[in-house]
């Protein structure tokens, strides 16, 4: 056990041995003496604490002060009424703090226990109680800014943890104080009705037991049960302001001794007017005038030396931006920072920053979140920081999307306007500004606010210019999000699938497959629109086969295949007889007979003429699709599904072609056409 632990178990057993067993009046004072410093470490602890959380442990030490008093306000009890000698500390508050009187005592006592109550007490349940409810509610608004933050790249992911981690203890400790402001008012009542205990059981003893006269018996149990209140109440009153300060700090940069000087005393317009009405009042009213004069000018001096320190700390503040300016300007740059590349990026012209600016209703940043979101819920991968920057070369309505800091793609809206599309069954025509939707590049206009309802009422699709890009963003990135995944992601996926199945990553990784191999299989799904998602199944169709071929691309096929379910939902609504196009089997063979096999991997040596005769016969058959309104789906077989995707990839970009293997057997398929050569 550590010394610190068995410190705090000792501190918390002595506090029960004292509500059993009667302890001598020496080893009272002691613990008296122990309690009285606690106090005081408490109290200045709060005051230097830069932040509450510095003290995040202090509902706990009310629990443990308040028992520990408890305890001594019994064993003193005991020692009053048993013998009438409580010990040195004890007599020494009654006699020589309540001024021997036991008048003078009781209202002392009095006074304390009214000020810890009603004052101290009252206000720090109050500002405990509502910090906790404020603090409760602003949680979504500080949990939405670090996740701008995050996605403009201002942080980290470990800063933002960090900062997420803060906010949850700020709030269980807000919380846990309001609750625990309780112990110290219940510690004063406790207080107040021991003492009241204590002198009835103390007249009651001294006439009873010792023959006592009532007079006698009333002066001495009363002014040692008051000496008892005093010993008891002065720690508490101490723990009650320490209360106070941590629940009212406000400050999170410096102690609380500086700020709070600097507060009431650096202002020197202050310290005059002060010093003068000071001055004014000894010199024009019955007033102690040596007092307030001399007063008044301590008041005035200061005044005059604190504003001589602001302005020689402005002339050094001064002295020391021209120095570092100078400094920077004589230094070599420092180019490293530039070699930066980021995965994604949103440029935009001055025109578009109000849709970035929470300041200007912009929500923006929220839509990037949103995208992340769904992309990690639809693709199973998480997508790099966004970063987001105003560019003032572009036009002021421009926007471009880079990938790994190339441009990939690009937009243009009208910031006050709407978008809308024809779906295809609207008869009656709007007038706008023609353009084209920047995503999939539909033919669109441009409507004003005043035309909008009157559009969705026609049945176009209406849609505002934030919607524009986030939507256009959201398919760049689903574009390109397989060459986004990196090592290190691939790295983080297989450490979260470790720490469920263990078996199955020690097996696979690094003994069967290489990082690199494993990265090469998912970026393949991730290709065609895959989802990772399911990285248990994935993993588990790779250690089986891994063993006979480490060749990703075929690696691939058996993971697609062990994904069917997966790839019927993607691509084959359920209940619906989808149409389809399927590959001649001539066709299959040529392509096959062309594969050639290298060190590197396996390529195509298809005759030109041949490829041509193909290509215009996908794009036949796929105008059939199209014309009724369905995806581009083309059926193979397993051997040469991955071939052919190859062959057709650079020329049609969005073609789905899936093997027979991959499709359900619940699954209802129409073949409209056939592709040949």
């Amino acid at each position: 056990m550590k010394k610190a632990d068995l410190g705090v178990a000792l501190y918390i057993l002595t506090a029960f041995v004292m509500f059993i067993v009667s302890i001598p009046s020496f080893f009272l004072d002691v613990l008296l003496a122990i309690n009285i410093a606690t106090a005081f470490i408490v109290m200045f602890g709060c005051m230097f604490a830069k932040e509450a959380l510095d003290m995040s442990y202090f509902p706990t030490v009310l629990l443990f002060t308040t028992i520990f008093r408890i305890a001594l306000n019994v064993s003193s009890t005991k020692l009053i009424l048993l013998k009438g000698e409580p010990g040195n500390v004890v007599t020494t508050f009654g006699q020589f703090v309540g001024g021997g009187d036991l008048i003078i005592g009781v209202i002392v006592f009095v006074i304390l226990i009214l000020i810890q109550f009603m004052v101290i007490n009252k206000g720090s349940e109050r500002v405990a109680e509502v910090t906790a409810r404020f603090t409760l509610d602003a949680m979504p608004g500080k949990q939405m800014a670090i996740d701008a933050d995050l996605n403009t790249g201002a942080i980290t992911d470990q800063e933002a943890k960090i900062r997420r981690d803060k906010i949850q203890q700020e709030a269980s400790f807000f919380g846990s104080m309001d609750g625990a402001v309780k112990y110290v008012k219940g510690d004063a009542m406790a207080g107040l009705l021991i003492t009241v205990v204590n002198i009835v059981g103390g007249i009651a003893m001294g006439v009873l037991r010792q023959g006592m006269d009532i007079g006698d018996a009333l002066d001495k149990y009363t002014i040692l049960t008051i000496g008892d209140g005093l010993v008891s109440q002065i720690p508490s009153l101490l723990i009650s302001l320490s209360t106070g300060i941590l629940v009212t700090k406000g400050s999170k940069d410096a102690d609380f001794g500086s700020v709070l000087l600097k507060q009431l005393f650096g202002v020197p317009k202050v310290l005059y007017m002060t010093g003068g009405v000071i001055a004014f009042l000894g010199i024009v009213t019955p007033l102690n005038p040596v007092i307030f004069v001399t007063l008044g000018m301590v008041f005035i001096i200061a005044g005059r030396m604190v504003a001589g320190t602001i302005e020689t700390a402005k002339i050094e503040q001064e002295v020391d931006a021209d120095e570092v300016a100078a400094e920077e300007i004589r230094q070599p740059e420092n180019v490293t920072s530039l070699l930066q590349v980021d995965p994604i990026e949103l440029e935009f012209g001055y025109g578009i920053i109000p849709l970035a600016d929470v300041n200007q209703g912009g929500d923006l940043l929220d839509r990037v979140v949103m995208i992340r979101r769904q992309i990690a819920l639809e693709l199973g991968t998480v997508v790099p920081i966004i970063r987001l920057r105003d560019n003032i070369q572009l036009n002021p309505n421009q926007y471009i999307i880079k990938i790994k800091g190339i441009q990939v793609s690009e937009g243009e809206i009208l910031f006050d306007h709407y978008m809308a599309m024809n779906p295809g069954y609207v008869e009656e025509e709007i007038t706008g500004i023609p353009t084209f939707e920047p995503s999939f590049h539909l033919p669109a206009i441009w409507i004003t606010e005043n035309q909008r309802e009157r559009a969705e009422s026609m049945g176009y699709t209406v849609v505002d210019p934030p919607s524009i890009i986030a939507t256009h963003l959201t398919e760049i990135i689903r574009q390109h999000i397989s060459e986004l995944l990196t090592r290190q992601d691939v790295s983080h996926l297989v450490e979260n699938l470790k720490e469920s199945n263990p078996s199955l990553v020690e097996e696979l990784v690094p003994k069967l497959l290489g990082l690199g191999e494993v990265q090469k299989v998912l970026q393949n799904l991730l290709k065609e629109g895959i989802s990772i998602r399911d990285l248990l199944s994935i993993f588990e169709t790779l250690a089986d086969y891994a063993a006979t071929t480490r060749d990703t691309d075929i690696l691939t096929e058996y993971v697609r295949q062990g994904l069917k379910r997966a790839i019927s939902a993607r691509f084959f609504p359920a209940n619906e007889t989808t149409s389809v196009v399927t590959l001649d089997p001539k066709i299959e063979q040529e392509v096959m007979a062309a594969v050639k096999q290298t060190e590197q991997g396996a390529y195509l040596n298809l005759e030109p003429e041949k490829t041509k005769a193909i290509m215009n016969s996908i794009g036949t058959e796929v105008g059939k699709l199209e014309s009724l309104g369905k995806a581009p789906i083309i059926i193979t077989s397993p051997i040469v599904r991955m071939y052919f995707k190859r062959l057709t990839e650079d020329y049609y970009r969005d073609l789905i072609v899936v093997s027979y293997n991959e499709i359900e057997s619940n699954i209802e398929l129409q073949s409209v056409g056939m592709v040949t050569a």
